[in-house]
């Protein structure tokens, strides 16, 4: 069995382990990158967010076209416009191979070695490769940083057997339109890829047990997201538990149980089900036990606060550890874990990771939310701006949703952004940048903003904090 050494074994190519073996590169540190799957990219590019942010966008268009474009002067002869749906399935995967292409190219280019097969820690210095293509290898390192991501949590009752009941990557692939779609989670899987069949002509039934959509949102920001997609169709039930699972018929039969009405039951036909409840860690399997590397009640890789495991050299980071399952969560420890490797003060603000659910509209935030505020005994001086004052939003025609800013009663300080509306993914970053900088509302107030854009709304917020807006 070959042996070769590295300064750095990284196990795991997704956005955390990638990103951190370009940033080991550029430090002078010998790289190996270890993946089981052919393409790189992890989840992310291959079957999470690129790709479904690839049929939203799609499925985006072809409702525009059906329902919006006549008001603004494009009219369609005939039937109008038709959905082709494996033309858009063939874009969406083009997409994601340019992608993963490109994440090969950049370990070339940074000369990171890439194996691709099943590595295990046999120590804290030794990583065995169960090779793709056949053959062991054993790998040295000064250094491992697991980053094996996570996978999505099945239901008991509810098994994937790919066909009616399906993950997120069986729903980013549906060969036609579902008749009747179950989804089961109301978080950003759930929200995101219902409104992808919803758009493009499915029945969807989205149940989440818990009283809201998107839990942990701040309460406003979610009622004010699930108003505009109910309007656009998607039957949204909050406060409903799945208690079973029928099938027969080519169609299968959920049990629902409604939380907030004793008793009550219901049962739902449906032709496919998507299980989006949340994800676990990618824990097992992996040598941990072997390499003196602890775990959660939950599967989780301990870390300190430097990503360390309980095991000397090795790391941890991105969804195999404590915190938000996000890409760019993944992105920042990565980096800050080779940066600790090489002796520089890496370190990541958890405080402002920014969420983003990618529905039109979009609901991005970043920081506390009035619960949490309220959990805490601060009483914030708050601002809103709604989107259909601003001259860019009504030009886009995209009106729905607000900015909410919440501040510090004392000091101003911003503690947190919240925005319904549209492209609010690229709006929060001003917001993300006001929390590391401790910035106050007044400082955002006071920051010239181009006109006309969709970032004014975040001006207004901000000075609506002080009961200044303009245009409110």
């Amino acid at each position: 069995m070959a042996t070769e050494s590295h300064d750095l074994v990284i196990i795991g190519s997704g956005p955390g382990g990638y990103v951190a073996a370009i940033r080991a590169a550029q430090l002078g540190l010998g790289t190996c990158v270890i993946e089981r799957h052919a393409a790189l990219g992890g989840t992310c590019l291959n079957v999470g967010c690129i790709p479904s942010k690839a049929l939203l966008e799609s499925s985006e268009l072809y409702h525009a076209a059906r329902t919006r474009h006549a008001e603004h002067g494009v009219v369609y002869d005939g039937e109008g416009p038709r959905l082709d749906l494996a033309a858009m399935m063939a874009r969406k995967q083009r997409i994601v191979k340019e992608l993963t292409d490109g994440v090969a190219g950049l370990m070339k280019k940074n000369k990171v070695d890439v194996l691709h097969g099943t590595g295990t820690l046999v120590a804290g210095d030794r990583v065995r490769v169960a090779l793709s293509g056949g053959g062991e290898q054993e790998v040295g390192a000064r250094h491992v940083i697991l980053a094996t991501g996570s996978r999505p949590v099945e239901l008991p009752f509810l098994p994937f057997d790919r066909a009616r009941v399906v993950s997120s990557t069986g729903a980013l692939s549906f060969d036609a339109v579902p008749g009747h779609l179950a989804v089961i989670g109301a978080g950003a899987v759930g929200l995101e890829l219902g409104s992808v069949w919803c758009r493009l002509g499915a029945r969807v039934t989205v149940v989440e047990m818990m009283p809201q959509i998107v839990p942990g949102a701040d309460g406003q920001m979610a009622k004010t997201l699930a108003r505009s997609l109910k309007a656009q169709g998607l039957d949204l039930r909050v406060n409903t538990r799945v208690t079973g699972a029928r099938f027969g018929d080519g169609e299968a039969r959920v049990q629902l149980a409604l939380e907030d009405r004793k008793g009550k039951s219901e049962e739902l036909a449906v032709d496919r089900v998507l299980v989006a409840v949340g994800r676990r860690p990618v824990s097992e399997g992996i040598g941990l036990e072997a390499a003196g590397v602890e775990v959660d009640e939950r599967g989780f890789v301990k870390v300190d606060d430097r990503l360390r495991t309980t095991a000397e050299g090795i790391y941890a980071i991105g969804d195999l550890v404590r915190g938000p399952a996000l890409a760019h969560k993944a992105e920042e420890e990565g980096i800050a874990a080779v940066e600790i490797i090489a002796g520089k003060p890496g370190h990541v603000s958890y405080d402002a990771i920014p969420g983003v659910i990618y529905t039109a509209p979009e609901l991005a935030w970043v920081g506390l939310t009035d619960e949490q505020c309220k959990e805490r005994g601060i009483k914030p001086r708050v601002g809103r701006f709604l989107f259909r004052a601003n001259g860019r939003a009504k030009s886009l025609g995209e009106e729905e949703g607000m900015v909410k800013i919440l501040a510090h009663p004392e000091t101003d300080r911003v503690l947190g952004v919240h925005i319904v509306g549209p492209r609010a993914s690229d709006l929060i970053p001003e917001a993300v940048l006001a929390l590391e900088f401790r910035a106050s509302a007044e400082d955002l107030a006071r920051t010239v903003h181009a006109h006309p854009t969709l970032a004014e709304t975040v001006k207004e917020a901000a000075l609506a904090v002080d009961g200044r807006a303009i245009h409110a």
